[in-house]
């Protein structure tokens, strides 16, 4: 599913016009990376949370000149789903799973 699709399903079943719908997720996701950006996690209950993890500092290799190469440390952005959440998702069958990869396949 795109962004487009889950615009439609959220406006056909709430009855709240597209533009809306879209405007309302742009604004969550622009918050949701300037409170990652500033070390703020969001939690939200039955979903999951947006957290930053933090990696530590390592030696890479650069392959196409054999050298080391510094990498510090970092912070990344992740999603924790929630204890309901992941339950759900373990209830879906294999053939659901299957089904919905060969209709995106389709498209």
């Amino acid at each position: 599913m795109r962004k487009a699709d889950l615009i439609n399903k959220i406006s056909e079943k709430t009855n709240i016009p597209k533009v809306d719908v879209l405007v309302t997720l742009e604004t969550m996701f622009k918050e949701v990376k300037s409170s990652l950006a500033k070390g703020e996690n969001i939690y939200v209950r039955g979903f999951g949370s947006f957290i930053t993890k933090k990696r530590a500092a390592k030696i890479g290799r650069n392959i196409k000149r054999n050298t080391a190469v510094q990498i510090p440390e970092h912070f990344i952005p992740a999603f924790k789903p929630a204890k309901e959440f992941m339950q759900d998702v373990k209830k879906l069958g294999i053939d659901t799973v299957i089904k919905d990869e060969g209709a995106d396949e389709m498209n």
